[in-house]
């Protein structure tokens, strides 16, 4: 069985060849780029199993090559920066990545965020008979593909994870906290409104009117649930 690939992304020299030892000791192959010009070819000719990617790249930004990837799939993203506010945060999460880690980390943290995305990713590979369909929502987890009244949405893996997982359990209420345990398992720390901003794209995305949902609906002062 292939080793895991990982593309890792940086323009600083020693980040690149500490990540990349401690992933190949960890049991993954790497390739790695310095800088997102770089990145983009390297992530359409290795085709990676995820991507590690800093913020502060020459060239291209680490925002507009998150951008850049989730048009073209939803290989997993894990965003690095040495900035702390919450606006990167919720910027790089906005765009579609699926994790973010503040420098400087532990090399342990980041391998073991590296496998939990990977294991999230891999859970998430469901049989065709596990298709879910209510009203004109049909989702389909063997191929991630969601369609609203037959045409397909185009949705991030988060927003992929956080409507399967409401409507997989619809009727039942979550609250932001546990929303962001149960799609991040622990390992994000940031403000709970990221929830509400990937409920809000979920929303302009599969309601035929956002502002008065027909699925997602706002269970107030507690969290959100999927129509029963």
């Amino acid at each position: 069985m292939a080793l895991p690939k990982v593309l890792i992304v940086d323009d600083e020299p020693a980040i690149l060849e500490l990540v990349s030892f401690n992933l190949q000791q960890a049991g993954f192959t790497t390739v790695t780029a310095s800088d997102g010009a770089e990145a983009l070819q390297k992530a359409a000719a290795e085709k990676p199993d995820l991507i590690i990617l800093d913020v502060m790249l020459p060239r291209v930004d680490g925002f507009e090559v998150c951008r850049s990837l989730r048009a073209r799939g939803n290989t997993p993203i894990l965003m690095l920066t040495a900035r702390r506010e919450e606006v990167d945060r919720v910027l790089g999460l906005e765009l579609g990545a699926d994790d973010y880690l503040t420098k400087p980390f532990s090399p342990r943290e980041l391998v073991a965020r590296v496998r939990a995305i990977l294991r999230r990713a891999a859970e998430n590979q469901r049989q065709p008979d596990d298709i879910l369909a209510i009203g004109d929502v049909v989702i389909n987890p063997a191929s991630h593909v969601v369609t609203v009244k037959g045409k397909p949405v185009d949705l991030t893996l988060k927003e992929y994870q956080l409507l399967q997982l409401l409507a997989e359990n619809r009727g039942r209420v979550f609250s932001r906290e546990a929303l962001l345990e149960r799609l991040w398992e622990g390992e994000y720390y940031g403000d709970t409104r990221t929830i509400d901003v990937h409920i809000r794209h979920l929303r302009e995305k599969i309601e035929e009117n956002p502002s008065n949902p027909r699925y997602i609906l706002t269970v107030r002062g507690v969290g959100y649930k999927f129509r029963d």
